[in-house]
């Protein structure tokens, strides 16, 4: 994904929810600041021959199924807490995926444990950054924006933690994702989540377009989705 293309779906987003985009540039520039280096994203395992599993914090994640496919995936990238909820099954999440909302002690351990956490910056968690990010290990933090790239910090597309996690394993060329722990119609999350998930549905229909591929976890959903906003075929 490149920055020209994601642009007219992230003008689309900040109209949708009237962010600020300078607030998103403020909190990459302040993600910048405060790392010496960066985690190179082509040292994760994940390639072509790989099944990537893509872990949302859902509360069907803990569905014994969802676990087994979580298992069985070559790659795990775990949205949020789901790092936390895989880990008390005993299974390792390959890189965390976050914008510091919620548990900043797995970030901090995770990267102190060489694990790869990348790490976003906008404009509502500055104060996030600037307790969390000087607690990491630096050379696992790969920073990630909304924005336009700018020096170390990323943009591989995305806006929810779930769904950044699916364009970062894209980007790095996974031969099949697979879902597991997503749930668009969960009746525990608030207005605005519920519009997030409504974002993170529709860029999964985009990536899947892009992939020629068919996630499992839009079967059933695709007629619904309004992917007017998105440059789909």
């Amino acid at each position: 994904m490149e920055f020209d293309e994601w642009e007219p779906v992230y003008d689309a987003i900040l109209r949708d929810f009237g962010y600020d985009r300078a607030g998103d540039e403020r909190g990459r520039d302040l993600l910048a600041a405060r790392l010496e280096e960066s985690f190179d994203p082509t040292e994760l395992p994940i390639d072509p021959d790989t099944t990537v599993a893509i872990a949302g914090a859902g509360p069907s994640l803990e569905t014994e199924a969802n676990l087994e496919r979580a298992r069985e995936a070559d790659v795990v990238v775990a949205a949020s807490t789901a790092v936390d909820t895989l880990a008390s099954h005993g299974i390792d999440a390959d890189c965390m995926v976050t914008d510091l909302d919620k548990n900043p002690e797995t970030v901090e351990r995770l990267t102190a444990d060489d694990v790869p956490v990348a790490v976003h910056g906008h404009g509502d968690n500055l104060e996030a950054i600037r307790d969390v990010v000087p607690n990491c290990d630096d050379a696992y933090v790969l920073p990630t924006t909304q924005a336009a790239p700018r020096g170390p910090v990323r943009n591989f597309g995305g806006f929810t933690d779930g769904d950044r996690a699916a364009f970062l394993a894209d980007h790095l060329g996974a031969g099949r994702l697979t879902f597991v722990g997503w749930d668009f119609d969960d009746p525990g999350v608030d207005t605005p989540k519920a519009r997030k998930l409504e974002w993170a549905e529709r860029l999964l229909a985009w990536l899947e377009s892009r992939r020629t591929e068919r996630f499992a976890v839009l079967d059933g959903r695709r007629d619904a989705i309004d992917t007017g906003v998105l440059p789909i075929e």
